[in-house]
């Protein structure tokens, strides 16, 4: 109307129009989104984040979680999957050579066993019910529907907060009582340049109480679980970071981290129970066969045989057909 009443009237174009406050307030605001500027208000409560009204790098953050972070997750997980089954296929299960001797020798006492499933048992709740943000739109929710998806997706909530601490808990108890059998050596060297005897059949080399394998499983439980732990802890309480981007990293660190643990883990899985044949005896019952002992901890046993921990002999039975 304003340039319809400059048109008809041409002396009204020497007229000077100023603008409000109100409308040089909302050009500002017009401006900073073109440009992508944070906009934030002012509040009167103790969270600062509340102050945010508009956050543009908050849109890169959801895209990352809705389609990068899937993607992550099913190279890591199917990736691992898939290199376990062929594994399985070319190697077959790693069998005892000797066969089981019916001698046995205590692996890990009560409390080792006990605070080994604690943190496991937690962490395969704290798994899936992580998995479920990610995937569970894709493959979850289709199935059951909507309602029975929220209810589920709540529970998990649930689970996941209040579990994450008898998980960090584990963490540090599996650190103090076996850190000291987990530091590096030059023996891990030569166990890696063997490939563990697990690629080849017939090579066994020496190891510890924990070869290097295994060595490398600690680490990325305790490195990957410390990093888990801190992240997940400003999760928990969102008014610790003090600020939406840095919330906004620790969950792309937390989320990233467990995808790749998760992979990491369905490997110690396997090699824990279909993968090598009387490995789940360790964690199952607290003992394990001689025979098996001495091909893959052949230093340990010794050792355990010299305080009078072990049988000294074996008496080899025949191997099951493979």
């Amino acid at each position: 109307m304003a340039l319809l009443f400059v048109l008809a009237h041409p002396a009204a174009a020497q007229l000077s129009f100023k603008p409000t406050a109100e409308a040089v307030q909302e050009d500002k605001l017009l401006n900073a989104l073109k440009e992508g500027d944070k906009i934030s208000g002012r509040i009167t409560i103790p969270d600062a984040m509340a102050a945010s009204l508009i956050q543009p790098a908050g849109r890169d953050w959801r895209d990352f979680q809705r389609h990068k972070l899937p993607i992550i997750g099913g190279v890591a997980i199917i990736g691992m999957l898939a290199v376990l089954a062929i594994f399985l296929m070319v190697r077959g299960r790693i069998r005892v050579e000797n066969g089981f001797s019916g001698n046995t020798i205590l692996r890990f006492a009560s409390f080792e066993r006990f605070t080994h499933w604690l943190t496991a048992s937690c962490f395969i709740v704290l798994a899936l019910s992580g998995l479920n943000i990610s995937f569970g739109r894709m493959l979850i929710l289709p199935l059951f529907g909507a309602e029975a998806f929220a209810t589920m997706s709540t529970y998990a909530k649930y689970a996941h907060d209040y579990l994450a601490f008898p998980f960090m808990l584990g963490l540090v108890t599996m650190f103090l009582i076996w850190i000291k059998d987990n530091i590096p050596s030059k023996l891990d060297l030569q166990w890696l340049k063997q490939g563990g005897g697990i690629l080849f059949k017939g090579q066994h080399p020496q190891a510890k109480r924990f070869n290097a394998g295994q060595k490398g499983i600690f680490w990325i439980v305790i490195i990957g679980g410390a990093l888990m732990s801190v992240s997940g802890w400003f999760l928990l309480f969102p008014y610790l970071p003090g600020n939406v981007t840095t919330l906004q990293f620790w969950t792309v660190i937390h989320a990233v981290i467990a995808m790749l643990f998760i992979a990491a883990m369905l490997a110690h899985i396997y090699i824990g129970s279909i993968g090598m044949e009387g490995a789940f005896d360790a964690m199952g019952t607290g003992e394990v066969d001689l025979n098996w002992a001495k091909e893959h901890h052949s230093l340990w046993v010794e050792e355990e045989q010299a305080k009078g921990h072990a049988p000294s002999g074996s008496t080899p039975r025949a191997m099951p057909a493979e």
